[in-house]
């Protein structure tokens, strides 16, 4: 978006920036902190200390950020929040790299540069612990990979399956990682996984046919798909919008942890 007023173009800094801490390496806020596994943090966290302090944000700038992530705001469930942002961002924003705001500034600053962050989404992750058990699980009975072999049968599930429930859960049998749960030779749940953003964090979609929801299916599915992940070198993730009841609920039945809430910024802004 251009400068819509010459608060962004000064290089004055706001009145809300608080100071700039140096901020501690990826590797000291992983290891001092590991609950989860050192990828999860390094990923989310950009190089901020989850012991940093929470009431504030914690201002992160990473040229690497494409357009359709140019602006975000991670609330870590047991951390700060991470505001991070494109150069451009920033610079449109009065900020840099390191600063540490008040939340209610942020707010109104990204109001004022008529930029909107969606809705929120929970990501939640394996806890290391957690993961190391699961790569040793075997799959449920019924639930397996699926190949290009199974394209009849899943061609099946996706037609019988809601089409709103299709677009959303954005499970595709050319995916990375595709695992299936069979109930009498039938299809009833699908999971799949690509790597997120360049990372090694496998980001994951599963649907469920409406009959044979609520019965473990898609726990048992996920839990599979994401042991393999595992094996091949990559952190399972699953995101959800924190109001979508149903997957939230798939995500804690299949052993995931809630690592925070993430805003992203909504396109075309």
């Amino acid at each position: 978006m251009p400068c819509s007023s010459c608060r962004f173009c000064s290089r004055r800094a706001p009145s809300w920036r608080h100071s700039r801490p140096t901020l501690p390496s990826l590797a000291t806020c992983a290891s001092e902190n590991p609950m989860f596994s050192p990828v999860v943090y390094d990923f989310w966290m950009r190089g901020v200390d989850v012991s940093a302090r929470r009431d504030g944000v914690h201002v992160v700038v990473d040229a690497t950020l494409t357009e359709s992530r140019s602006v975000s705001l991670l609330t870590a469930a047991e951390g700060p929040r991470v505001l991070a942002l494109s150069p451009s961002r920033a610079t449109e924003l009065g900020v840099a790299h390191g600063d540490e705001l008040d939340l209610d500034q942020v707010t109104s600053a990204l109001r004022e540069a008529g930029i909107t962050l969606n809705d929120p989404d929970d990501v939640f992750h394996f806890m290391a612990a957690d993961a190391r058990t699961l790569v040793a699980e075997p799959a449920r009975p019924g639930v397996r990979a699926l190949t290009i072999d199974d394209r009849a049968e899943f061609g099946r599930f996706a037609a019988t399956a809601p089409e709103d429930d299709v677009d959303e859960a954005f499970v595709e049998l050319d995916h990375w990682l595709v695992f299936g749960c069979f109930v009498d030779d039938t299809l009833v749940t699908a999971a799949s996984m690509y790597p997120w953003d360049n990372s090694t964090l496998a980001d994951t979609g599963v649907l469920t046919l409406p009959d044979y929801r609520a019965r473990g299916y898609a726990a048992a599915t996920v839990r599979a798909l994401s042991a393999e992940a595992l094996r091949r070198g990559y952190e399972p993730q699953y995101r959800c919008q924190v109001d979508n009841l149903g997957s939230v609920a798939v995500a804690r039945s299949a052993g995931l942890t809630r690592f925070g809430t993430w805003k992203v910024i909504l396109p075309d802004d």
